[in-house]
């Protein structure tokens, strides 16, 4: 996509729309749909300083910019508690387990096992703050697909995939999945599948953490609970043998990609310069019918 090209798409996808949630997925608006929108206003805060800065968040995405939202200093001892005790229910009832768990669950889990602990009042409160804020406050622009924080996925709707320690949605998902696996072998495997709203919760809170409690910084790495669309079919993939560099731009460079790219109906989620607010991430799969 060229500059004006992206200029006009980001501008759509920001002003055209009541409150920002496209009514077609960011990365599907048809180029000539946008160059024919004579309605787009691209000046005042769209100018090209704007996506400038713009587009430098999100290839300096681990570094702190000037308009990044905190967590406040009163609510940091909060925070790391809350982590703490979401990370003793998922060792209480197993990753896999946990990838699927409710908020209520939780809950449960917490109150009625002594070595996780009741949540607090305000454990719970933060909670609930940091699910129902509107998530453009930290510069994602991404839909938010779950709009609950009580959903979670059913166990009928869900599948194990062996040797991979996740689930994927029954479905599309995995017809997807298993189509990538047929054609490019298996040197590709499953690497993130279905995550909840408590798992995603909880993989947005330690990124939190990890940045120093900067919202922001951990939005343009994670989607915060309610926006991942691994909660509703998308899935990571990655390269056997590779752990964790498998969530890195490297990912771009290995055959298992090119051989992604070559199939033309895979799509990913978050390409290169997306307006969504969020890295590069070549390994998330984009099932269609999310």
């Amino acid at each position: 996509m060229d500059r004006r090209g992206f200029l006009k798409a980001f501008a759509l996808g920001t002003v055209v729309t009541s409150c920002y949630r496209l009514s077609a997925h960011a990365e599907d608006v048809p180029l000539e749909d946008v160059e024919d929108n004579s309605e787009l206003d691209l000046s005042g805060d769209f100018d090209e300083q704007y996506i400038k800065d713009y587009l430098e968040k999100i290839h300096n995405y681990d570094k702190v910019h000037k308009d990044d939202l905190f967590v406040k200093p009163r609510d940091l001892r909060t925070l790391r508690g809350t982590v703490l005790r979401l990370q003793k229910v998922q060792n209480y009832v197993g990753p896999a387990n946990f990838a699927l768990l409710s908020f209520d669950n939780c809950l449960k889990h917490a109150a009625r096992v002594s070595r996780i602990g009741e949540f607090t009042k305000y454990e719970i409160e933060f909670l609930e703050s940091i699910f129902y804020t509107n998530a453009k406050d930290y510069g994602f622009f991404g839909e938010k697909p779950v709009d609950k924080l009580t959903a979670a996925p059913h166990s009928e709707e869900v599948e194990k995939i062996s040797g991979t320690g996740n689930y994927l949605m029954r479905g599309a998902p995995i017809k997807l999945y298993n189509k990538i696996r047929r054609d490019i072998g298996n040197s590709v495997i499953l690497t993130s599948g279905v995550r909840g709203v408590m798992k995603q919760m909880h993989l947005f809170l330690t990124k939190t953490i990890a940045s120093g409690g900067n919202l922001s910084m951990a939005s343009r790495s994670l989607a915060p609970p309610g926006h991942s669309f691994h909660g509703v079919g998308d899935f990571d993939v990655g390269k056997v043998g590779w752990g964790a560099r498998n969530f890195t731009e490297y990912f771009a460079d290995t055959m298992e990609y090119r051989r992604l790219t070559d199939m033309g109906f895979i799509k990913i989620r978050y390409p290169e310069d997306n307006f969504l607010g969020v890295r590069f991430e070549p390994w998330h799969i984009k099932v269609n019918s999310a």
